[in-house]
């Protein structure tokens, strides 16, 4: 009896087998992979499905099946429906109409995070809120008050919106097929409606009257209304005058002497007019104009190496209307191009002749030598070019557009 006792006893813990140990290391290098946050999501989950079939954890035959799930390829038109939502500017003309800076901030948190929840049943979240940030932040700008106060409330707005439709959210899209495939019926377009809109009007309305309440006291006091930059204190008109260093040398040789010092040429002007093409290549003549960026200091100090002088005695000639030129703000994504790279690294003024006045980094605004600056997600750049190229170069770039500042920048429309 003592033996049959001792034989039926429930054994102990079982050890892994190889294969589990090797999914489970594979897991976690994942992990760490994505927490440090220096190679894309999307390259590190490729990499680890293959590494995956090359140990023989997931079989050959079945490594590519999840491509043809209904849930991915719903998930694939969903995005594609939303690019072509946000190419037409259907969506963004009507969202404008609704942006008024003389609301108060419950009724502009209220009709943001409504548009944005609306449009979250309908394409994907994502997409609504990349298209409704920029329209956020310009309106905040407009109020004079601070847009953290409504930036986290749409985030929330359109998460809550995608589950109201199956296709808002891919959770959704995964149940139902996960449904089809054990009952035979799949979930329809407005099977999650009844929860899903009393969720997404409970939690726009918590987020309009409460939720801004609970940001921190200092996050809500920052960059209350204030532009990210000031670019009248660091764009400046200076003359070649008689003896400068400058004359007779092309543009571009000066690129050395005006890098070293923390400055960029951004324009030539001569005898009132831009010159056309590459200018980087002209030779410089007495009473050309260099349109100058750089901090106020810097400024001073290549005036004084090169023996210009500024126009008209005004050191910082300001923003003005007219011209061809103008700024424009982007945020910088995980995804973009220059994560993680500099302007130069990425040659964004000679291939492209858009220059990158200024970095805002969490309230931290870089002014000096920025297009050495290692630009990191979430930093706010200041891109000033040629008004027809700023918006090509913001997509090329891969980073989202903030309000445009709807101004240009120098009287003689200076910059190449």
């Amino acid at each position: 009896m003592r033996w049959w006792y001792y034989s039926q006893a429930p054994e102990g813990p079982q050890s892994m087998t190889a294969d589990q140990i090797t999914l489970f290391a594979l897991l976690g290098v994942i992990f760490a992979l994505l927490i440090w946050g220096r190679i894309r999501y999307d390259i590190v989950a490729f990499g680890a499905l293959v590494v995956a079939v090359g140990v023989g954890v997931v079989d050959q035959n079945e490594a590519f099946a999840g491509f043809g799930h209904p849930a991915v390829i719903i998930i694939a038109l969903v995005l594609v429906v939303s690019r072509g939502l946000v190419n037409s500017g259907a969506i963004e003309a009507v969202a404008r109409h609704v942006v008024d800076a003389s609301r108060s901030l419950f009724s502009h948190i209220a009709i943001m995070a409504g548009v944005g929840a609306a449009l979250s049943t309908v394409m994907n979240n994502v997409g609504a809120l990349a298209l409704m940030m920029p329209l956020d932040v310009q309106a905040a700008a407009k109020a004079g008050r601070s847009p953290s106060l409504t930036l986290m409330p749409l985030s929330f707005a359109t998460i809550l919106g995608g589950l109201v439709t199956l296709i808002g959210t891919p959770p959704n899209i995964i149940i139902a097929s996960f449904r089809e495939q054990e009952f035979g019926e799949a979930f329809k377009m407005f099977d999650f409606a009844p929860v899903g809109i009393v969720a997404a009007v409970a939690g726009v309305a918590f987020v309009a009257l409460i939720g801004w309440r609970l940001l921190p006291a200092e996050r809500r006091e920052q960059d209350s209304g204030a532009e990210l930059f000031e670019v009248s204190d660091y764009i400046a008109e200076v003359r070649v005058k008689s003896g400068s260093k400058t004359i007779g040398k092309q543009v571009r040789e000066l690129d050395d002497v005006v890098e070293e010092i923390g400055c960029v040429i951004v324009g030539l002007v001569r005898r009132g007019k831009r010159l056309p093409g590459q200018a980087r290549r002209q030779i410089v003549r007495k009473g050309d104009i260099f349109v100058i960026q750089g901090a106020p200091q810097t400024i001073e100090e290549l005036v004084g190496a090169l023996d210009l002088e500024y126009v008209g005695g005004d050191k910082h000639r300001g923003i003005v209307g007219g011209g061809d030129t103008g700024l424009l703000e982007v945020v910088v994504q995980e995804t973009s191009r220059i994560n993680g790279r500099s302007a130069l690294d990425v040659r964004l003024l000679y291939n492209h002749g858009v220059t990158l006045l200024g970095v805002s980094r969490q309230g931290r605004r870089f002014h000096d030598r920025v297009r050495q600056l290692k630009i990191r997600p979430g930093d706010i750049l200041l891109l000033f070019g040629a008004n027809d190229r700023l918006g090509e170069i913001a997509e090329w770039l891969g980073a989202l557009p903030l309000a445009e500042r709807g101004l240009q920048v120098i009287k003689r429309e200076t910059a190449w």
